[in-house]
């Protein structure tokens, strides 16, 4: 077994430590937020930090890291009130991976990485065309978390696309599987989604009943 102490992971290579407590949670949900500021630049970055908040109302959350000069994603969604979440697929890669660059306020993502902008009649901010899965998402707040300078924001779904309707069941669950979903464990590595089962609601009067299905059908 490998352990590390708070004194060790203090004093370890930074780039090592980086990589450890970043991968250390496993596999996230990986995004490409798109964006556009007020003079129609269009703005591409990726995200695994990725929050569920609320389904009614359907709430989401992501970190935004200490502000530079360059985060074109917070300003954009700060100025505009609107930005979108595309998930990634195992086709979007390696380009997804390179909008991390440090790309000049007058260059898109879009057009550097090759992606295309898909704009939705009811929503103003741009899709990826190339993913599967999109969301609309109008800013709500903001919190600023001090103890590392990020900030936790905070949006509303306005409007949800899936492009493969057989990915979607007849009880609202989406199979990720079949859309290919690339999620991403740390800073560079990404991994397949592979379905495993569906369990139903447990019921502590049926535990033993419940642990046998969950068995069979694995």
């Amino acid at each position: 077994m490998k352990k590390f102490s708070v004194s060790e992971l203090e004093e370890m290579d930074q780039r090592f430590r980086s990589n450890l407590i970043n991968s250390i949670y496993g596999p996230k949900p990986t995004f490409l937020i798109g964006t556009k500021n007020t003079e129609n630049q269009e703005n591409l970055a990726i995200f695994n930090s990725i929050v569920h908040l609320g389904a009614n109302p359907a709430l989401v959350g992501f970190i935004q890291r200490p502000l530079i000069s360059t985060s074109h994603t917070y300003r954009n969604i700060i100025e505009s009130g609107f930005y979108t979440l595309n998930q990634l697929n195992e086709n979007m890669l390696p380009q997804a991976h390179f909008t991390a660059a440090k790309f000049e306020d007058d260059q898109s993502e879009f057009e550097k990485c090759g992606f295309t902008p898909e704009y939705s009649e009811d929503f103003i901010a741009p899709y990826v065309l190339e993913s599967f899965v999109q969301i609309g998402v109008r800013f709500v707040e903001e919190h600023h978390l001090k103890v590392n300078d990020t900030r936790l924001i905070i949006g509303q779904i306005e409007e949800i696309r899936i492009k493969n309707e057989n990915s979607l069941a007849v009880n609202g669950i989406i199979n990720h599987e079949l859309n290919l979903v690339a999620n991403a464990a740390g800073l560079e590595s990404y991994y397949k989604t592979k379905f495993i089962q569906n369990l139903p609601h447990p019921k502590l009067d049926n535990y033993q009943n419940y642990l046998h299905e969950g068995r069979e059908k694995i």
